[in-house]
């Protein structure tokens, strides 16, 4: 290869750099703003974030909004002012050959919560990358799996199941209707304590779950 072909390639690998160098900074900005703009409650930054069939998955099982589902439940708490608090500690980015799509995992901070992790998918639109899919959960360490494996199976065989955890329908953190599955929707996206949850029938005096130090049993 001769001297010039030399030059050539390493002004090529230099430009595909600064391309990926200036993707990275793009993809961070977009994530920041997310939750700087959940923060603030800001519903136009907020939703400037994200894919119109953005997907989100929450803490819970049965926690998958899709696209409008997914702003009327956002709406339905920013119009209130009400925000919620995700700082991230740590984020890695992975971006796809294309250049079109990439994908992240970051561990976050919530004072209700502590740490949890969000991860998904990003996609290029024009100039801007937009989140196609958030997914936020909280790790659980593998010393505590079993216990937490065990206790959904006793909570499930004692008939406690997300449809039966009722929130009362006058407090603001009431999921919208339509837009959110039911029980702790509220609760686990944006780790604010629901007003006035309550657990069905006898589940307290049914089974008291090891890792429901909280439940109030």
């Amino acid at each position: 290869m001769t001297t010039i072909n030399w030059v050539i390639l390493a002004i090529f690998m230099l430009m595909g750099s600064v391309a990926q160098a200036d993707s990275q900074a793009q993809l961070h900005k977009t994530l920041d703003g997310f939750h700087q703009a959940a923060m603030q409650a800001d519903t136009d930054r907020y939703f400037a974030t994200m894919a119109d069939n953005v997907v989100f998955l929450g803490t819970d099982g049965s926690e998958r909004w899709q696209g409008q589902a997914f702003r009327d439940f956002v709406q339905s708490h920013f119009a209130a002012g009400r925000g919620w608090a995700y700082t991230a500690v740590t984020r890695n980015i992975v971006i796809a050959d294309d250049g079109q799509t990439a994908w992240f995992d970051e561990s976050l901070h919530n004072e209700r919560l502590g740490l949890c992790r969000g991860s998904g998918v990003l996609v290029k639109s024009g100039e801007d990358w937009k989140i196609a899919q958030y997914n936020l959960s909280v790790p659980v360490p593998n010393a505590m799996v079993h216990d937490v494996v065990a206790d959904i199976a006793a909570m499930e065989e004692g008939g406690v199941a997300t449809s039966d955890v009722t929130v009362d329908p006058a407090a603001p953190e009431s999921a919208a209707a339509g837009s959110a599955p039911p029980a702790l929707a509220a609760d686990a996206v944006t780790g604010e304590p629901a007003a006035d949850v309550k657990q069905t029938a006898d589940h307290c005096n049914r089974k008291r779950f090891k890792t429901n130090r909280k439940a109030g049993c």
